[in-house]
């Protein structure tokens, strides 16, 4: 009995609304060959640079280092995690992946992407009969339209925004209780389970929610007063789920402050960002593609048959003039906010989006659909003068389209006439008189708009690649097993770095500490530190790449893993190919091969001159001023260090001259850096070759500003190519020579452009004898770490001189509490990076523990909520059996 209740004539489009689009989906990843049907995978751009990353983090934090929730060391060098979680990783469909462990991830995936389709539909479906909207086949029809929107084909890599799409018309069926029952539980509830599960979408849900206040209250007007007491009640409950969620979104808050909200647009540009009619070329099918990603028109496109509804709804007198006016209203503003900066940057919290442009968009398509479904009866029948305007606004949209096909790339002719035909084809469905089999004729529609949303899927969709599941799957193996390896060997805290890279957030993906990262909640003073050293950097990534023999001692890269040279005897045919080497690091020599640890896929190196995450170095660091990131990255390590352990700062590096330069089609310049040289030939190649041979075994690094990148030259060094990671914004150091006494080494760079401008391009020496000397004295003093976790440590360090601190290379948060022999001892900054704790001469035991800033007041207002709520229901409850 219960299951024919489940399955009964009410609950059945609802049903339909949640398994129709997840087959069609599912069908088109069949068709594409998606792991588990086949060798690809749904891992593309940000989905397989980041996103499955940090999904084999959220499997390792809760599976096995739960304090890791909190703060981990697989973040760069270390980092708060709280607003990494309030981002990227709450929704609880994440759940499905625990049991999807190491290169299966990628199944998980693909369970996660249909069900969210499903649950667009059904949540859609559930809004439709909840209110009374619609009924029967009409259900699913509307909810697919949905469920298959343009902006969810977009955007389905970025996965952690998909929940938005279920979760929105539930918040939109808390409003419409709102007004009809007064209540507001509903609406704070799934509010507070937006606001949890993704608070950046969450943010333009709420802003939806403003909007479509104003079209409710137009809708249910009564009078003044009671249009007071809603708006009252809307307030509180949005008030209600801010407090029901504040115990992640105040340490997010914190965490933002500390990284995007450095990036803010302080010059609004009150303009409009491209021409408005371009927003038309949207509703044909498979109007994306690559180019779309980085920048572009919004996403909008959904089912002909409802774009119709939404405009028949303005000629129907069944609404009556002010609801219309207030559609209207609401209509222009978000049109208005796709193509007007300041509406556009207001919508994204005040920064513009780095990619996916118009984030927000899904719920215009939302907007469209519902008012369409409003209007577009059970009868689906609509008037023949109704038709004949739909008509001329449907072909003047298309003939604009037509008439600029050249300047949308990203639309063809070929797909324009399916689209004129869908269109075509539901306008006849809907003028259609359908006294005799009405159900029939809704199969018909169901049929059309399932047919119209899998066809702008299959057009759009195939404009993307995808990476290969062997790709992800054989670099995932190789860098799980040589860094399990490592973790057997060594339970110890230490860092581990290498010479290749299949993303950032590798070290996320193996759960080891490492000192890359790519996230939208990543803390400034990182990036801004590794560009001052010589690592490529950008606004919310940093690569540790380029790392010299000062760095990697510096930051306890205690471990190196390098790419497995084959033997003369090995094929070298495609040996390895997926694992992509991005570093030149001849240094490695310097270090100590670990035959044990090392396999066919890698090699692994032990640094001698490693110092361990903390140390006592000189007090003078506390004082020491470093410029940003301009300037000389490789004087500034020496800087660094040699400050840290109070030697002389001029005694390691010196800057070299080369033996000789020779110029192939290229002017010849007296002068090398900061010249600009230029091609004789523009139609020949271009290029220059550097030579020296060193005197000593040395350490020689070169470094490259800005301008010196692959997109503007090839660089070569003893005739094969550089591997080097291609893109960075600020002068790196890479490394050229090393035990090479009396060999004459070349780097080469051929110009890819008639000029070039070698800009700080600068030959430096290392002197290893000396570095040694520093490292060993800064090694005489270490923090013994004796029990660690992702946010606690503690340890034993013998200070054993005067004017000392303990000094370590953990980026510096107010998150961070020290206790010095069970005191609580206040920390320090040193050069606006890292935590250093003042000490005494002596043994001491200290504590470092991570506490998010802003979590305990936001528990408090959280635990107010929820004791306000209870006490509320309570006293209700009371009142009504008294």
């Amino acid at each position: 009995m219960k299951i024919r209740r489940i399955f009964d004539k009410r609950t059945w489009p609802l049903w339909l609304s949640f398994w129709l689009p997840l087959i069609l989906m599912t069908g088109y990843f069949i068709y594409r060959h998606m792991a588990p049907f086949g060798s690809s995978s749904l891992l593309t751009v940000d989905m397989g640079q980041q996103y499955v990353d940090l999904f084999s983090y959220f499997r390792h934090t809760l599976l096995h280092d739960p304090s890791a929730f909190f703060y981990s060391f697989s973040k760069t060098i270390g980092g708060d995690m709280m607003g990494v979680w309030a981002y990227y990783l709450m929704s609880p469909f994440n759940l499905i992946l625990l049991v999807f462990p190491g290169q299966s991830i990628t199944v998980g995936i693909f369970i996660i992407t249909i069900l969210k389709y499903g649950c667009a539909g059904l949540a859609f479906g559930w809004l439709l009969t909840k209110t009374h909207t619609q009924r029967g086949w009409l259900v699913p029809i509307f909810s697919t339209a949905y469920a298959m929107m343009g902006w969810m084909i977009a955007n389905q890599l970025n996965l952690i925004w998909l929940d938005t799409t279920a979760i929105l018309p539930l918040v939109i069926l808390g409003l419409e209780r709102l007004f009809k029952t007064g209540k507001i539980r509903w609406f704070a509830g799934w509010l507070t389970v937006m606001l949890i599960d993704n608070y950046y979408m969450g943010y333009m849900v709420i802003l939806f929610s403003c909007l479509y206040w104003l079209y409710a209250a137009t809708k249910y007007w009564q009078n003044f007063k009671t249009m007071l007491i809603q708006a009252g009640k809307f307030a509180w409950g949005g008030l209600l789920s801010v407090l029901l969620s504040a115990w992640l979104l105040l340490p997010t808050l914190y965490a933002l402050l500390q990284s995007k909200a450095q990036y803010n647009v302080t010059k609004i540009s009150w303009k409009f960002e491209y021409q408005p009619w371009k927003m038309l070329a949207k509703y044909v099918i498979g109007s994306f593609n690559f180019d779309q990603m980085p920048s572009g028109q919004p996403n909008v496109y959904i089912a002909w048959l409802a774009i119709i509804g939404f405009i028949v709804f303005f000629l129907s007198r069944q609404f009556n003039w002010q609801l219309k006016l207030s559609v209207g209203g609401i209509t222009a503003f978000l049109l208005l906010s796709f193509c007007y900066g300041p509406l556009d940057l207001f919508w994204h919290a005040d920064q513009f989006p780095v990619w996916y442009p118009y984030r927000f968009s899904f719920v215009f398509s939302f907007w469209v659909v519902w008012i369409a479904a409003q209007t577009l009866t059970e009868k689906l029948t609509i008037k023949l003068w109704q038709a004949v305007v739909a008509l001329g606004l449907i072909a003047a949209a298309f003939i604009t389209v037509a008439l600029n096909l050249k300047h949308v790339t990203y639309v063809d002719a070929a797909n324009l006439m399916i689209t004129v035909g869908l269109a075509a084809i539901s306008l006849v469905l809907l003028v259609l008189p359908k006294e005799r089999r009405l159900w029939l004729y809704q199969v018909v529609a169901l049929l059309l708009v399932a047919t119209d949303m899998t066809i702008n899927a299959v057009a759009s969709l195939n404009n993307i690649s995808y990476v290969s599941q062997a790709e992800f799957g054989q670099y995932t193996q190789a860098l799980d097993t040589t860094v399990s390896g490592i973790q057997k060997q060594d339970s110890d805290f230490y860092r581990i770095g290498k010479t290749f890279t299949r993303t950032k957030d590798d070290p996320l993906q193996a759960a080891y500490n490492g000192a890359d990262h790519f996230s939208s909640t990543f803390e400034s003073i990182i990036p801004n530190f590794f560009g001052s050293i010589g690592q490529p950097d950008g606004d919310g990534v940093v690569t540790y790449s380029n790392g010299t023999l000062i760095t990697d001692s510096l930051l306890d890269m205690h471990y190196f893993m390098d790419k497995t040279v084959p033997s003369a005897q090995a094929d070298n045919n495609n040996y390895n190919s997926y694992i992509p080497v991005t570093s030149t690091k001849p240094d490695l020599q310097h270090y100590t091969k670990q035959p044990s640890l090392s396999n066919s896929q890698a090699t692994v190196y032990k640094n001698p001159y490693a110092l361990g995450l903390g140390f006592g170095a000189a007090d003078k660091i506390l004082k020491l001023k470093v410029s940003k990131t301009t300037g000389d990255p490789v004087a500034r390590q020496e800087l660094l260090y040699q400050t840290l352990a109070n030697r002389s700062p001029s005694a390691l590096i010196s800057a070299e001259n080369f033996d000789q330069v020779v110029f192939q089609n290229v002017k010849k310049v007296v002068t090398l850096t900061g010249s600009v040289v230029n091609k004789q030939n523009l139609a020949k190649t271009g290029s220059i070759y550097f030579k020296f041979t060193p005197q000593t075994n040395d350490s020689y690094y070169i470094t490259l500003g800005q301008n010196l990148t692959p997109s503007n030259a090839s660089f070569y060094l003893n005739g094969k190519e550089l591997k080097q990671y291609p893109t960075y914004r600020h002068t790196i150091a890479v490394n050229v020579a090393t035990n090479s006494k009396g060999k004459t080494v070349t780097f080469g760079i051929q110009m890819k452009k008639t000029s070039l401008w070698l800009q700080n391009f600068t030959l430096y020496k290392l002197d290893n004898p000396q570095f040694v000397k520093s490292a060993r004295k800064l090694q005489q003093s270490p923090w013994t770490i004796t029990k660690h976790s992702s946010s606690k440590l503690t340890g034993t360090i013998n200070i054993k001189q005067k004017h000392q601190v303990l000094m370590t290379t953990i980026p510096y948060s107010a998150g961070w509490h020290a206790k010095v022999d069970g005191k609580t001892v206040s920390t320090k900054k040193v050069i606006n990076t890292f935590v250093a704790v003042p000490l005494s001469q002596g043994k001491h035991s200290v504590t470092l523990t991570y506490r998010p800033p802003l979590l305990v007041p936001g528990l408090i207002a959280s635990g107010i909520g929820i004791v306000g709520t209870l006490a509320w229901f309570g006293i209700k409850r009371r009142r009504k059996t008294d």
